[in-house]
């Protein structure tokens, strides 16, 4: 299972009752963080999930409501007792913009460890169980989205491991991946688990245009994130001005990736109602939702969390 949390769903500025987008992730109790604007902490705080097991940030973009936040996080993430190494990732320059705003959060009890993804290529990380990637997207500055992908080994079966004699105390790590020899006789994982199964997929993209390789980014996704600065289609010439999406701009995006649900959040402060335009995204993809703060899912394995 894969918790996920819309902290909150604003864009530019913090609002009463609606707080900046950030995302928070968890899966066995590991936990990342996307984005961490002006009072990111209080969301999390408000959620109850803790701060010590968050392992990493991931940063869009330098823009304010994107970062500001992040000296208040790690001396909150500080005082949880956290002391196991803190890593970050983000769009170059990560060094300076982290090195300039820790100045004020000084004499951290873990260490940070900085992981600068390509604003031109496509990049990979791990995290736990958590499989990063990231791509550049169309914005005014360099801009990244990330997926976080759970992957699932194959089943293991029983039958198979008894039928070629292979001793009970070598299934769990057959099962794990790894190889052996016993008695002159090579054991594989092979013979004993089958094809990997589906994992769970969410894809999290904000201040961008539209682009198919976004979409192809996206692709199956069980959850998929995106902007939705600007709710009536009357605003695209905004949108496209401001390198940003309107409602059914990102609701296209979803139907092309195929992604199983979308929620839409990174609204503008001068959209109070956003629910009004609801039906603007929903036209061309049925499962979208209107994010609001503390908006939270558990997406399961099919086939083993009924």
């Amino acid at each position: 299972m894969l918790e996920v949390c819309l902290l909150g769903c604003g864009g530019m500025v913090p609002l009463p009752g609606r707080r900046l987008t950030s995302v928070l992730l968890r899966q066995n109790g590991r936990m990342i963080l996307v984005d961490c604007g002006e009072g990111t902490q209080v969301g999390i705080k408000l959620l109850g999930w803790g701060f010590k097991s968050i392992d990493a940030l991931c940063i869009t973009h330098y823009h304010a409501d994107h970062i500001a936040g992040l000296p208040g996080f790690l001396l909150t993430l500080g005082n949880s007792g956290r002391t196991d190494p803190f890593t970050i990732f983000g769009p170059p320059p990560l060094a300076y913009v982290v090195n300039a705003l820790s100045v004020i959060a000084p004499q951290l009890p873990f260490d940070i460890q900085l992981e600068e993804l390509s604003d031109q290529r496509k990049s990979e990380g791990r995290i736990a169980e958590f499989i990063i990637n990231a791509i550049p997207v169309d914005h005014i500055i360099p801009c990244l989205a990330y997926s976080f992908e759970i992957k699932r080994a194959g089943k293991f079966d029983r039958s198979r491991a008894e039928e070629q004699g292979i001793p009970i105390q070598f299934w769990g790590l057959l099962q794990r991946g790894v190889s052996l020899e016993y008695e002159g006789r090579k054991l594989t994982p092979e013979m004993v688990v089958g094809p990997p199964r589906k994992g769970l997929k969410v894809t999290y993209c904000t201040d961008s245009r539209p682009t198919p390789e976004l979409a192809a980014f996206a692709e199956n996704s069980d959850l998929l994130i995106l902007e939705g600065m600007y709710g009536d289609d009357i605003m695209q010439d905004k949108a496209v001005e401001r390198q940003h999406m309107i409602f059914s701009e990102a609701a296209t995006v979803a139907a092309r990736s195929k992604s199983k649900e979308l929620w839409l959040t990174h609204f503008s402060p001068s959209m109070k109602e956003p629910e009004n335009f609801l039906e603007f995204a929903r036209e061309i993809f049925p499962d979208t939702v209107i994010g609001s703060d503390l908006l939270t899912t558990r997406l399961k394995f099919f086939d083993t969390e009924m």
